[in-house]
Protein backbone atom coordinates (compact mmCIF):
# COMPACT_ATOMS: atom_id res chain seq x y z
CA UNK A 1 0.00 0.00 0.00
CA UNK A 2 2.52 2.82 -1.18
CA UNK A 3 4.53 2.36 1.41
CA UNK A 4 2.29 2.80 4.23
CA UNK A 5 4.00 -0.26 6.15
CA UNK A 6 7.59 1.03 5.60
CA UNK A 7 6.37 4.34 7.93
CA UNK A 8 8.88 4.13 10.96
CA UNK A 9 6.09 4.87 13.17
CA UNK A 10 4.87 0.83 12.76
CA UNK A 11 8.52 0.21 14.27
CA UNK A 12 7.77 1.15 17.80
CA UNK A 13 5.79 -1.95 19.18
CA UNK A 14 3.49 -0.23 21.47
CA UNK A 15 2.06 1.41 18.74
CA UNK A 16 1.74 -1.31 16.29
CA UNK A 17 0.21 -3.82 18.78
CA UNK A 18 -2.38 -0.96 20.01
CA UNK A 19 -3.58 -0.31 16.56
CA UNK A 20 -3.06 -3.81 14.88
CA UNK A 21 -6.74 -4.32 13.87
CA UNK A 22 -6.42 -0.83 12.06
CA UNK A 23 -2.95 -1.61 10.78
CA UNK A 24 -3.74 -5.37 8.97
CA UNK A 25 -7.14 -3.63 7.29
CA UNK A 26 -5.13 -0.94 5.60
CA UNK A 27 -2.48 -3.28 4.32
CA UNK A 28 -5.80 -5.40 3.11
CA UNK A 29 -4.41 -8.16 5.14
CA UNK A 30 -7.28 -8.60 7.24
CA UNK A 31 -11.25 -8.10 6.18
CA UNK A 32 -12.60 -4.49 7.77
CA UNK A 33 -15.71 -4.97 9.98
CA UNK A 34 -18.29 -4.41 8.00
CA UNK A 35 -17.27 -7.24 6.16
CA UNK A 36 -17.57 -9.91 8.99
CA UNK A 37 -21.49 -8.02 9.73
CA UNK A 38 -21.99 -9.19 6.38
CA UNK A 39 -21.12 -13.01 7.36
CA UNK A 40 -23.27 -13.07 10.52
CA UNK A 41 -26.59 -14.65 9.69
CA UNK A 42 -29.92 -12.88 10.95
CA UNK A 43 -32.85 -15.15 10.53
CA UNK A 44 -35.79 -12.90 11.41
CA UNK A 45 -38.20 -10.82 9.18
CA UNK A 46 -36.62 -7.07 9.16
CA UNK A 47 -39.64 -5.36 8.16
CA UNK A 48 -42.37 -6.52 10.47
CA UNK A 49 -40.51 -7.37 13.81
CA UNK A 50 -40.33 -4.58 16.09
CA UNK A 51 -37.79 -2.57 17.02
CA UNK A 52 -37.40 -3.76 20.84
CA UNK A 53 -37.06 -7.28 19.25
CA UNK A 54 -34.21 -6.13 16.57
CA UNK A 55 -32.35 -4.60 18.97
CA UNK A 56 -32.64 -8.22 21.27
CA UNK A 57 -31.32 -9.85 17.95
CA UNK A 58 -28.56 -7.32 17.42
CA UNK A 59 -27.38 -7.87 21.19
CA UNK A 60 -27.00 -12.04 20.52
CA UNK A 61 -25.74 -11.27 16.65
CA UNK A 62 -22.82 -8.74 17.92
CA UNK A 63 -22.13 -11.16 20.83
CA UNK A 64 -21.71 -13.93 17.62
CA UNK A 65 -19.98 -10.75 15.57
CA UNK A 66 -17.24 -10.39 18.59
CA UNK A 67 -16.75 -14.24 18.79
CA UNK A 68 -15.93 -14.27 15.15
CA UNK A 69 -13.71 -10.73 15.02
CA UNK A 70 -11.53 -12.21 17.51
CA UNK A 71 -10.72 -15.44 15.87
CA UNK A 72 -10.26 -13.37 12.75
CA UNK A 73 -8.02 -11.33 14.65
CA UNK A 74 -6.05 -14.32 16.30
CA UNK A 75 -5.91 -16.04 12.56
CA UNK A 76 -7.84 -19.35 13.60
CA UNK A 77 -10.51 -18.06 10.78
CA UNK A 78 -10.53 -16.46 7.38
CA UNK A 79 -13.93 -14.67 5.93
CA UNK A 80 -13.19 -16.66 2.75
CA UNK A 81 -14.45 -20.10 4.37
CA UNK A 82 -17.62 -17.91 5.42
CA UNK A 83 -20.44 -18.20 3.26
CA UNK A 84 -22.70 -14.72 3.25
CA UNK A 85 -26.16 -15.62 4.74
CA UNK A 86 -29.51 -14.07 2.73
CA UNK A 87 -30.09 -11.93 5.47
CA UNK A 88 -27.03 -10.33 8.06
CA UNK A 89 -26.20 -8.24 10.71
CA UNK A 90 -25.19 -5.23 8.17
CA UNK A 91 -28.56 -5.91 6.72
CA UNK A 92 -29.98 -5.26 10.61
CA UNK A 93 -27.51 -2.42 11.21
CA UNK A 94 -29.09 -0.55 7.99
CA UNK A 95 -32.93 -1.90 9.30
CA UNK A 96 -32.16 -0.27 12.51
CA UNK A 97 -30.71 3.52 11.65
CA UNK A 98 -33.53 3.88 8.82
CA UNK A 99 -36.23 3.27 11.63
CA UNK A 100 -34.32 5.42 14.23
CA UNK A 101 -34.15 8.28 11.51
CA UNK A 102 -37.71 8.41 12.33
CA UNK A 103 -37.61 9.18 15.57
CA UNK A 104 -34.43 10.12 15.92
CA UNK A 105 -32.03 9.27 18.68
CA UNK A 106 -28.33 9.15 16.72
CA UNK A 107 -26.79 11.27 19.25
CA UNK A 108 -27.16 12.25 23.06
CA UNK A 109 -29.77 14.32 22.26
CA UNK A 110 -32.06 12.25 22.01
CA UNK A 111 -34.68 14.74 19.85
CA UNK A 112 -36.54 11.97 18.75
CA UNK A 113 -38.17 14.07 15.65
CA UNK A 114 -38.74 12.32 12.21
CA UNK A 115 -36.11 13.66 10.11
CA UNK A 116 -37.96 11.93 7.38
CA UNK A 117 -40.57 14.53 7.10
CA UNK A 118 -37.89 17.70 7.29
CA UNK A 119 -36.63 18.40 3.81
CA UNK A 120 -40.05 18.52 2.40
CA UNK A 121 -41.68 20.62 5.06
CA UNK A 122 -40.56 23.66 6.57
CA UNK A 123 -42.25 23.71 9.61
CA UNK A 124 -41.59 20.02 10.43
CA UNK A 125 -39.79 20.09 13.65
CA UNK A 126 -36.02 19.60 13.64
CA UNK A 127 -33.49 18.37 16.43
CA UNK A 128 -29.89 20.03 17.86
CA UNK A 129 -28.53 19.03 14.35
CA UNK A 130 -31.29 21.16 12.22
CA UNK A 131 -31.14 17.81 9.86
CA UNK A 132 -33.36 15.92 7.91
CA UNK A 133 -33.40 13.29 6.06
CA UNK A 134 -30.91 14.21 3.45
CA UNK A 135 -27.03 14.30 3.83
CA UNK A 136 -24.59 17.16 2.61
CA UNK A 137 -20.89 16.55 2.14
CA UNK A 138 -18.43 19.82 2.30
CA UNK A 139 -15.69 18.17 0.59
CA UNK A 140 -13.41 14.81 0.34
CA UNK A 141 -9.74 14.48 -0.07
CA UNK A 142 -6.69 12.79 0.52
CA UNK A 143 -6.15 14.84 3.66
CA UNK A 144 -2.23 14.71 4.56
CA UNK A 145 -2.81 16.75 7.59
CA UNK A 146 -4.03 14.03 10.15
CA UNK A 147 -1.63 11.85 12.59
CA UNK A 148 0.73 10.15 10.43
CA UNK A 149 -0.74 6.88 11.62
CA UNK A 150 -3.98 7.90 9.46
CA UNK A 151 -2.02 9.98 6.84
CA UNK A 152 0.37 8.14 6.28
CA UNK A 153 1.72 8.17 2.49
CA UNK A 154 -0.98 8.56 0.32
CA UNK A 155 -3.22 10.81 3.05
CA UNK A 156 -6.61 9.53 4.84
CA UNK A 157 -9.80 9.49 2.70
CA UNK A 158 -11.77 12.12 4.43
CA UNK A 159 -15.09 12.91 4.17
CA UNK A 160 -16.52 15.99 5.98
CA UNK A 161 -20.14 16.42 6.74
CA UNK A 162 -21.99 19.17 7.33
CA UNK A 163 -23.84 20.01 10.64
CA UNK A 164 -23.04 19.20 14.03
CA UNK A 165 -24.71 18.21 17.42
CA UNK A 166 -22.34 20.23 19.40
CA UNK A 167 -22.49 24.34 19.48
CA UNK A 168 -18.57 24.83 20.43
CA UNK A 169 -17.69 28.72 20.76
CA UNK A 170 -14.40 28.42 19.31
CA UNK A 171 -15.35 25.88 16.76
CA UNK A 172 -12.79 26.09 13.65
CA UNK A 173 -14.97 24.62 11.02
CA UNK A 174 -17.91 26.75 11.80
CA UNK A 175 -18.74 27.34 8.24
CA UNK A 176 -19.22 23.11 8.01
CA UNK A 177 -20.58 22.78 11.69
CA UNK A 178 -22.77 25.58 12.41
CA UNK A 179 -24.20 26.07 8.25
CA UNK A 180 -26.80 22.93 7.95
CA UNK A 181 -26.81 23.80 3.94
CA UNK A 182 -23.27 23.85 3.25
CA UNK A 183 -22.15 21.50 0.56
CA UNK A 184 -23.67 18.69 -1.63
CA UNK A 185 -26.25 16.10 -0.97
CA UNK A 186 -25.00 12.52 -1.36
CA UNK A 187 -27.08 9.47 -1.17
CA UNK A 188 -25.71 6.09 0.27
CA UNK A 189 -24.87 5.17 -3.16
CA UNK A 190 -23.07 8.44 -4.19
CA UNK A 191 -21.50 8.17 -0.86
CA UNK A 192 -20.18 4.95 -1.18
CA UNK A 193 -18.94 5.72 -4.99
CA UNK A 194 -16.98 8.44 -2.71
CA UNK A 195 -15.12 5.47 -0.61
CA UNK A 196 -14.14 3.44 -3.35
CA UNK A 197 -12.62 6.71 -5.26
CA UNK A 198 -10.45 7.18 -2.22
CA UNK A 199 -9.62 3.69 -1.18
CA UNK A 200 -8.89 3.09 -5.29
CA UNK A 201 -6.43 5.69 -5.42
CA UNK A 202 -4.50 4.65 -2.07
CA UNK A 203 -5.95 6.29 0.50
CA UNK A 204 -5.04 4.56 3.98
CA UNK A 205 -8.39 4.83 5.74
CA UNK A 206 -12.20 6.33 5.17
CA UNK A 207 -11.80 9.16 7.73
CA UNK A 208 -15.71 10.17 8.60
CA UNK A 209 -15.93 13.61 10.44
CA UNK A 210 -17.88 16.67 10.09
CA UNK A 211 -19.55 18.90 11.99
CA UNK A 212 -19.74 14.88 13.23
CA UNK A 213 -20.87 12.00 11.33
CA UNK A 214 -22.86 10.62 14.07
CA UNK A 215 -26.03 12.61 13.12
CA UNK A 216 -24.95 10.90 9.68
CA UNK A 217 -25.53 7.56 10.98
CA UNK A 218 -28.43 6.40 8.41
CA UNK A 219 -26.46 7.87 5.38
CA UNK A 220 -23.39 6.29 6.21
CA UNK A 221 -24.49 2.82 7.33
CA UNK A 222 -26.52 2.44 4.10
CA UNK A 223 -23.32 3.24 2.56
CA UNK A 224 -21.26 0.82 4.12
CA UNK A 225 -23.71 -1.63 3.43
CA UNK A 226 -23.25 -0.71 -0.57
CA UNK A 227 -19.32 -1.07 -1.06
CA UNK A 228 -18.57 -3.88 -3.59
CA UNK A 229 -16.02 -4.13 -6.12
CA UNK A 230 -17.66 -2.33 -8.90
CA UNK A 231 -17.49 0.70 -11.32
CA UNK A 232 -18.39 3.69 -9.79
CA UNK A 233 -21.83 4.43 -10.79
CA UNK A 234 -21.96 8.59 -9.65
CA UNK A 235 -18.44 9.81 -10.43
CA UNK A 236 -19.84 13.14 -12.49
CA UNK A 237 -21.65 14.08 -9.83
CA UNK A 238 -18.95 13.18 -6.88
CA UNK A 239 -16.14 14.18 -8.56
CA UNK A 240 -17.19 18.65 -8.40
CA UNK A 241 -17.58 17.76 -4.23
CA UNK A 242 -13.70 16.66 -4.30
CA UNK A 243 -11.41 19.22 -3.11
CA UNK A 244 -8.10 17.66 -4.44
CA UNK A 245 -9.79 16.78 -7.97
CA UNK A 246 -6.39 18.34 -9.47
CA UNK A 247 -4.49 16.15 -7.67
CA UNK A 248 -3.94 13.22 -10.64
CA UNK A 249 -3.72 9.75 -7.99
CA UNK A 250 -3.44 6.39 -10.11
CA UNK A 251 -6.55 4.19 -9.59
CA UNK A 252 -6.06 0.54 -8.68
CA UNK A 253 -8.52 -1.83 -7.74
CA UNK A 254 -5.76 -3.99 -6.13
CA UNK A 255 -5.70 -1.22 -3.76
CA UNK A 256 -8.60 -2.14 -2.52
CA UNK A 257 -9.22 -5.46 -2.29
CA UNK A 258 -8.79 -8.27 0.50
CA UNK A 259 -9.50 -11.76 -1.38
CA UNK A 260 -11.71 -9.92 -4.44
CA UNK A 261 -13.86 -8.20 -2.08
CA UNK A 262 -13.50 -4.02 -1.57
CA UNK A 263 -11.92 -3.86 1.85
CA UNK A 264 -11.04 -0.13 3.96
CA UNK A 265 -10.72 0.07 7.63
CA UNK A 266 -13.81 2.85 8.72
CA UNK A 267 -12.39 5.11 10.84
CA UNK A 268 -14.68 7.51 12.86
CA UNK A 269 -13.42 11.01 13.77
CA UNK A 270 -16.32 12.31 16.04
CA UNK A 271 -16.78 14.40 18.74
CA UNK A 272 -17.94 11.19 20.73
CA UNK A 273 -21.49 12.42 21.78
CA UNK A 274 -23.25 9.82 20.12
CA UNK A 275 -26.18 7.67 21.25
CA UNK A 276 -25.61 3.77 22.75
CA UNK A 277 -27.78 3.06 20.43
CA UNK A 278 -25.19 4.60 17.57
CA UNK A 279 -22.26 2.98 19.45
CA UNK A 280 -23.73 -0.60 19.38
CA UNK A 281 -23.93 -0.30 15.73
CA UNK A 282 -20.81 1.27 15.09
CA UNK A 283 -18.54 -1.47 16.76
CA UNK A 284 -20.01 -3.60 14.43
CA UNK A 285 -18.52 -1.73 11.62
CA UNK A 286 -15.57 1.17 12.27
CA UNK A 287 -12.21 -0.26 12.79
CA UNK A 288 -10.43 2.71 14.16
CA UNK A 289 -11.48 5.53 16.40
CA UNK A 290 -10.65 9.10 16.58
CA UNK A 291 -12.12 10.37 19.16
CA UNK A 292 -12.26 14.16 20.60
CA UNK A 293 -11.95 14.42 24.45
CA UNK A 294 -12.38 17.86 25.19
CA UNK A 295 -13.87 19.01 28.16
CA UNK A 296 -13.72 17.65 31.83
CA UNK A 297 -15.52 20.30 33.83
CA UNK A 298 -19.02 20.35 33.38
CA UNK A 299 -19.15 24.27 33.30
CA UNK A 300 -16.73 24.35 30.78
CA UNK A 301 -18.34 22.30 28.61
CA UNK A 302 -22.03 23.74 28.95
CA UNK A 303 -20.79 27.28 28.78
CA UNK A 304 -18.36 26.85 25.52
CA UNK A 305 -19.94 23.85 24.01
CA UNK A 306 -23.66 24.10 25.32
CA UNK A 307 -23.79 20.37 26.06
CA UNK A 308 -24.81 18.83 29.19
CA UNK A 309 -23.43 15.35 30.35
CA UNK A 310 -20.75 15.82 28.05
CA UNK A 311 -17.61 14.12 30.11
CA UNK A 312 -19.88 11.62 31.61
CA UNK A 313 -21.14 10.72 27.57
CA UNK A 314 -17.60 10.70 25.42
CA UNK A 315 -15.50 8.92 28.73
CA UNK A 316 -17.92 6.64 29.34
CA UNK A 317 -17.73 5.44 25.49
CA UNK A 318 -13.64 5.94 24.98
CA UNK A 319 -13.33 3.41 28.33
CA UNK A 320 -15.43 0.76 26.63
CA UNK A 321 -13.19 0.76 23.64
CA UNK A 322 -10.39 0.39 25.93
CA UNK A 323 -11.84 -2.10 27.76
CA UNK A 324 -12.93 -4.31 24.81
CA UNK A 325 -9.50 -4.14 22.91
CA UNK A 326 -10.47 -1.97 20.08
CA UNK A 327 -7.79 0.27 18.53
CA UNK A 328 -8.15 3.82 18.91
CA UNK A 329 -6.18 7.29 19.63
CA UNK A 330 -7.73 10.06 21.10
CA UNK A 331 -7.62 14.12 20.58
CA UNK A 332 -7.53 16.46 22.86
CA UNK A 333 -7.02 20.54 22.15
CA UNK A 334 -5.39 22.18 24.80
CA UNK A 335 -7.10 25.69 25.59
CA UNK A 336 -5.85 28.60 27.39
CA UNK A 337 -6.53 29.06 30.68
CA UNK A 338 -8.00 25.47 31.32
CA UNK A 339 -5.61 23.38 32.06
CA UNK A 340 -6.44 23.06 35.77
CA UNK A 341 -10.16 22.52 35.10
CA UNK A 342 -10.29 20.05 32.12
CA UNK A 343 -6.66 19.30 30.61
CA UNK A 344 -4.71 17.99 33.39
CA UNK A 345 -8.26 16.05 34.97
CA UNK A 346 -8.47 14.48 31.90
CA UNK A 347 -5.09 13.16 31.81
CA UNK A 348 -5.30 12.26 35.65
CA UNK A 349 -9.06 10.03 34.22
CA UNK A 350 -6.65 8.92 31.80
CA UNK A 351 -4.07 7.10 33.83
CA UNK A 352 -6.47 5.75 35.83
CA UNK A 353 -9.04 4.50 33.45
CA UNK A 354 -7.54 3.79 30.22
CA UNK A 355 -4.01 3.15 30.69
CA UNK A 356 -3.34 1.84 27.21
CA UNK A 357 -4.55 4.50 24.86
CA UNK A 358 -2.50 6.80 22.95
CA UNK A 359 -3.41 10.50 22.54
CA UNK A 360 -2.56 13.38 20.55
CA UNK A 361 -2.03 16.61 22.45
CA UNK A 362 -3.18 19.50 20.51
CA UNK A 363 -1.62 22.40 20.58
CA UNK A 364 -2.75 24.10 17.88
CA UNK A 365 -5.48 25.80 19.48
CA UNK A 366 -6.42 29.67 17.84
CA UNK A 367 -9.34 31.47 18.87
CA UNK A 368 -12.07 31.13 15.55
CA UNK A 369 -15.52 31.74 15.55
CA UNK A 370 -16.71 33.71 18.86
CA UNK A 371 -13.63 33.39 20.54
CA UNK A 372 -11.91 35.29 17.88
CA UNK A 373 -11.01 39.35 19.40
CA UNK A 374 -10.84 40.34 15.20
CA UNK A 375 -14.06 39.09 13.91
CA UNK A 376 -17.77 40.96 14.09
CA UNK A 377 -19.00 37.10 16.03
CA UNK A 378 -16.44 37.76 18.91
CA UNK A 379 -18.23 37.86 22.59
CA UNK A 380 -16.46 39.43 25.28
CA UNK A 381 -18.30 36.01 27.43
CA UNK A 382 -15.12 34.36 26.06
CA UNK A 383 -12.36 36.27 26.59
CA UNK A 384 -10.53 33.38 28.67
CA UNK A 385 -9.50 31.62 25.49
CA UNK A 386 -9.28 34.20 22.88
CA UNK A 387 -5.63 33.93 22.02
CA UNK A 388 -3.28 31.37 21.34
CA UNK A 389 -1.32 28.93 24.32
CA UNK A 390 1.62 30.41 25.49
CA UNK A 391 4.38 28.16 25.91
CA UNK A 392 4.54 28.06 29.54
CA UNK A 393 1.02 26.13 29.18
CA UNK A 394 2.47 23.68 27.02
CA UNK A 395 5.15 22.67 28.86
CA UNK A 396 3.01 22.20 31.66
CA UNK A 397 1.12 20.03 30.12
CA UNK A 398 3.58 18.19 28.36
CA UNK A 399 5.48 17.72 32.11
CA UNK A 400 2.09 16.75 33.86
CA UNK A 401 1.53 13.57 30.84
CA UNK A 402 5.32 13.24 31.27
CA UNK A 403 4.68 12.89 34.88
CA UNK A 404 1.90 10.47 34.16
CA UNK A 405 3.24 8.21 31.95
CA UNK A 406 1.00 9.29 28.91
CA UNK A 407 1.53 7.61 26.01
CA UNK A 408 1.80 11.18 23.37
CA UNK A 409 4.82 11.92 21.81
CA UNK A 410 5.07 9.37 19.22
CA UNK A 411 1.24 10.69 18.18
CA UNK A 412 1.40 14.07 18.90
CA UNK A 413 4.56 14.45 17.15
CA UNK A 414 4.60 12.61 14.45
Amino acid sequence: MYGFGDLKIWNDLEIKSKLSWYYEVAMNKKPAKYLISRRIACDIDLKSTPINELWDCHEKLSDQFFDLWHNIKSGEIDIIDLQQPKISLMDLNVELVNRMLRSCNFCRWNCRVDRTLVDDDPSAKTGTCQLGEKSRVSSYFHHRGEELIFRGVLGSGTIFFTSCNLRCVFCQNGDISKDKDNGVVLTPSELSDVFILLREEGVHNINLVGGDPSVHLHTIINAINELDNHELRHINKIIKVKSDFYVSYPRSKQNSLYHNEFNVPILWNSNFFMSDQAFRILLTVVDVWLPDLKFHNKKCASRLSRTPWYFDTVSGFIKDLHDRGEDFSIRHLIMPNHLECCTFPILDWMTENIPRALINLMDQYHPDSYTNPNTREYNPRYKDINRKLNSNEINKVMKKADDNNINYKIITYN
